[in-house]
């Protein structure tokens, strides 16, 4: 990790944007080191380390396209149809040598090589058959339903490139290849703590004034759809110098040290205090909400970021700040989610240069363009705001006032959690 700047972000300056937080952690953040060889049914998910270079041409062999009839093209008539005996039949896997094509139509079967010579085939259910003879209708295109050797990807060329999270198509495609293996980047390892004396793990008895930990829950699941490893180490109070020491032990032997609650400036907030006493901070006040206070650092030489303790702010600041770190981490490039236009169905005020993420559920209406309705309650601490809704609007820093109807940018859950 780079040298930290001890800039006015840090210290209750000027606001930064989600696009300065995304340069900064480019900047202070490098991938770990590392790699491994894993199946490729083990694979999904992991970042490779290398390039993957074609070992053979997709499909190759040509073949066909469809079940029908593999003619030449220089064999049918000009105009009108065209009559040819049928000689021979390939089915898939069998093997195309020796049959002729001059002059015939031969029978062939989805996935069977095409025979040497014939280019192009036509559909079953468009050929009539007369004792014998194909009856092969005018108007098809040379080459039609037949697929060359290579058509997929070309013996020699880019498969997969380094620093690419593999998803289950990329997988597919390795294994057409023949490929049973890759080398990839080790997994980056996160330790996860929740921070406050108020917390309690589920299952225990609910002393008075406490509440049931949900940030960590969330998060472990999170970092893991991310593509990290997860090291739950459970819950800290709120005294600083155990969370300094707790920090500390957690910086030595992990890539990655995340912390929920205790980052703003109240009197029981330590964890700011904590990070700068075993390192540094780098900035911590974010213009979004839910969210704003935001903490990234490093303990020694390993990086820390602090969410806010509400569990929505945590998976607004999760989702848009800590899943870019993690990709940076894991030696792959953090996607910006798909943002789809949707029209309002409310109207919306909020205080300029903060950019706010509103939860709606989705209708559909009868001109096709989705209206996004907001939910009853959007308070920070409603978990129930994240699990009835579709997803989250996002309102610019420049807009103050919204009508109802403005048309405005909605990202899908499933988009924001990998």
């Amino acid at each position: 990790m780079a040298q930290l700047s001890r800039d006015s972000e840090a210290f209750g300056g000027a606001l930064m944007t989600l696009e300065q937080a995304g340069e900064r952690v480019a900047a202070l953040v490098q991938p770990v080191s590392g790699t491994q060889v894993l199946a490729l049914a083990d694979a999904d998910g992991h970042v490779l380390a290398q390039d993957v270079v074609a070992g053979l041409d997709l499909p190759p062999f040509a073949n066909s396209a469809v079940d029908g009839y593999a003619v030449r093209f220089a064999d049918l008539a000009a105009a009108g149809e065209t009559r040819l005996p049928v000689a021979g039949r390939v089915a898939a896997g069998a093997d195309a040598g020796g049959v002729t094509t001059s002059g015939v139509a031969v029978r062939v079967f989805t996935g069977a090589p095409m025979p040497d010579g014939a280019d192009t085939v036509f559909m079953q259910e468009d050929v009539a058959l007369d004792e014998g003879v194909a009856i092969l209708p005018a108007g098809l295109a040379p080459g039609a339903n037949a697929r060359p050797a290579g058509e997929d990807i070309s013996q020699g060329t880019l498969a997969a490139a380094a620093g690419q999270r593999l998803r289950p198509q990329d997988l597919a495609l390795l294994s057409a290849l023949g490929l049973i293996e890759v080398t990839v980047r080790r997994r980056p390892r996160v330790a996860v703590f929740s921070t406050g004396d108020e917390l309690t793990e589920p299952g225990a008895p609910l002393a008075p004034a406490a509440i049931y930990d949900a940030n960590r829950a969330l998060l472990r699941a999170m970092i893991a759809r991310a593509g990290a490893e997860v090291i739950d180490l459970g819950i800290l109070r709120d005294e600083r110098d155990s969370l300094a020491q707790n920090l500390a032990r957690a910086a030595v032997d992990c890539d990655l040290v995340l912390t929920s609650g205790g980052v703003s400036t109240g009197e029981e907030d330590h964890v700011k205090a904590a990070v700068e006493r075993e390192g540094e901070l780098a900035f911590w006040r974010i213009g979004i909400k839910p969210g704003r206070p935001v903490a990234l650092g490093r303990i020694g030489a390993t990086p820390f970021i602090g969410l806010p303790g509400n569990p929505v702010a945590v998976f607004v600041t999760f989702a848009f700040v800590a899943r870019a770190l993690i990709a940076r981490l894991a030696g792959t490039q953090p996607v910006r989610p798909m943002a789809l236009p949707v029209r309002l169905g409310f109207a919306y005020r909020k205080k300029e240069g903060r950019r706010e993420y509103v939860r709606v559920s989705l209708e559909p209406t009868a001109d096709g363009v989705m209206v996004a309705r907001k939910h009853p309650q959007d308070g920070a601490g409603v978990l129930t705001s994240l699990t009835r809704t579709d997803g989250l609007v996002e309102l610019a820093e420049s807009l103050t006032a919204i009508p109802e109807g403005t048309v405005v940018p909605f990202l899908a859950y499933g988009s924001l959690v990998g």
